[in-house]
């Protein structure tokens, strides 16, 4: 019998496994699908030449992330990667906002928008490296964030602390126009809070666009060498040199609980595993909450609270392999490993609208992948291995374009839209089309289908706006991976902080298994801290 089972094998779950086996803990880690990862996976499904990430790709918030650098995945074979430049929003008029690495570049790019932005653009990077360790240390621990908090106080004083605050909270749009005079710096801000399903009048989406582009100057946007699956071998490789099993092709349809605690969990298959000390879930939260664990466990008020459960946009994806780079009509893109594509803060507002009244987009804001350029092994020289992916409604009750798209996503469907992305990319990028080779789409019931985390299409774990953060993250509660069972701990990205490959989620939840077990304070404190003896390299 383990000390814990952790029921999936996402980013998530690898890392809750690999901590708890760091504290000597033995784990067992089931997966349903037939391979781990989740949605940090790679193939070569477009083509047999072209590594294609199924889902994420760029990583930064990996790359920042306290609890994956103490990891030191580097010694199980894993190598980091970066295109020239880190985001290019160009727009139709030839201009192009650029995300170089180096913060005094960018400025001078933004300043050539309007003068003074390149100043503008400077002072949020002075203020990042003010905040920016003690800010990702509050973002990535359970909350309140006491000590990270503290020190943020400290350094700030209150006046300077609610100011931090107040900056947080605004929209993308209002800190845009609050910050910069001309439009690159506002475009960099915006586009980058639509890497969530935050729209640029939504709150909080200043500070999460502030987020990204401060740790694109600070860390870039890494990609795994040879794909995004390299970051899940690398985490699959240490648990299992440290004695952790990963059993694929385990699906789990229940947590069995008796007198108010988690004793294990069956599968799909009829078998039980049992866990002497903790389940940890990498699910999200709707699954957990009357799914693997009956109502009947839990207080009537979660009941409630899940229903009100608000998932994030669905998501439609489409791989490309392409036997040429893309010929774009503007110097800075060719450059970037992550492209924009949106004509203005205005039309990322249209986009988001739309989406809201539950239309498709007719002009769908793009983000968008040139991989080979970030990594030259994902395809043979001279050619890009790409792709673009764009948010859509949950429930479709219309299509803002020609196509009568109805959310139903039959093949006919996903591929008018796959033609409606490509339609945008070839205005910024005239001949793209005739670069293609081959192409492949992703849906919303393909992505659920390929993960099941990935709810409709839903690549966030819930949605990002602030009514359903820190303290309201899953429900109104704590803000904590502790469930209302005992020795249950959610460990997914419906957990606080949300979203995103850092690994949070996962390590609070075995924090917290270990703090429940008796481990000791300066253990929890550091609990990757046993990760410096001698490691078995790959």
């Amino acid at each position: 019998m383990p000390d814990a089972v952790v029921i999936g094998a996402g980013p998530n779950g690898l890392v809750a496994a690999n901590l708890l086996a760091d504290q000597g803990w033995t784990v067992e880690v089931l997966e349903a699908q037939d391979e781990p990862g989740g949605a940090v996976r790679s193939d070569r499904g477009v083509h047999p030449h072209y590594v294609s990430d199924l889902f994420s790709s760029f990583y930064p918030l990996t790359a920042a992330s306290p609890v994956i650098r103490s990891l030191r995945l580097h010694e199980w074979g894993l190598r980091w990667s970066h295109a020239p430049a880190v985001v290019a929003h160009p727009l139709r008029d030839g201009r192009c906002a650029v995300l170089e690495r180096d913060p005094g570049r960018t400025a001078e790019g933004l300043e050539t928008f309007a003068p003074g932005d390149g100043a503008a653009w400077q002072g949020l990077y002075d203020l990042w490296e003010r905040v920016g360790p003690d800010t990702l240390r509050a973002l990535f621990t359970p909350f309140p964030p006491v000590r990270p908090g503290l020190r943020l106080a400290a350094r700030l004083g209150a006046a300077d602390g609610l100011r931090l605050a107040r900056m947080g909270l605004l929209p993308a749009r209002r800190l845009g126009e609050e910050t910069f005079a001309g439009d690159g710096g506002r475009l960099l801000l915006a586009g980058s809070a639509l890497h969530a399903d935050l729209s640029p009048e939504t709150a909080l989406g200043g500070g999460f666009g502030w987020l990204m582009c401060m740790l694109g100057q600070s860390v870039g946007f890494p990609v795994p060498v040879g794909g995004a699956g390299a970051l899940t071998d690398a985490l699959a490789r240490r648990l299992t040199d440290r004695g952790g099993t990963i059993r694929c092709g385990r699906r789990v349809t229940e947590v069995t609980v008796r007198d108010g605690r988690a004793h294990g969990v069956r599968t799909a298959d009829g078998q039980t595993a049992a866990a002497r000390r903790a389940v940890l879930a990498d699910v999200p939260a709707p699954a957990l909450y009357g799914g693997l664990v009956a109502w009947e466990h839990l207080p009537a008020r979660l009941r409630d609270d899940m229903r009100r459960f608000q998932w994030d946009f669905g998501t439609v994806k489409v791989d490309w392999a392409l036997d040429r780079p893309i010929p774009w009509a503007s110097d800075g893109p060719a450059r970037a490993g992550t492209v924009h594509l949106a004509d203005g803060v205005d039309e990322l507002t249209r986009f988001a609208a739309q989406i809201a009244r539950g239309l498709v987009p007719d002009r769908p804001f793009l983000l968008l992948g040139q991989m080979t350029t970030a990594d030259p092994t994902r395809s043979p020289d001279g050619t890009e291995s790409a792709w673009a992916y764009t948010h859509v409604p949950r429930t479709v009750v219309g299509d803002a374009g020609p196509d009568r798209l109805t959310g139903a996503w039959t093949t006919g469907e996903q591929q008018r839209m796959a033609d409606r992305v490509e339609a945008v990319v070839e205005a910024y990028a005239p001949g793209f089309r005739s670069a293609i080779h081959a192409r492949r789409v992703l849906a919303p019931p393909t992505m659920e289908a390929l993960d099941a985390n990935l709810r409709g299409g839903a690549v966030n774990g819930g949605t990002s706006a602030l009514h359903q953060q820190l303290v309201f993250r899953p429900v109104p509660g704590t803000g904590r991976p502790e469930t209302p069972v005992r020795g249950l701990y959610l460990a997914s990205a419906s957990a606080h902080p949300g979203g995103g490959v850092h690994g949070a989620p996962g390590a609070n939840a075995a924090r917290a298994a270990l703090r429940s077990s008796g481990a000791s304070a300066s253990a929890l404190l550091a609990a990757g801290a046993r990760l410096t003896r001698p490691a078995r390299r790959r």
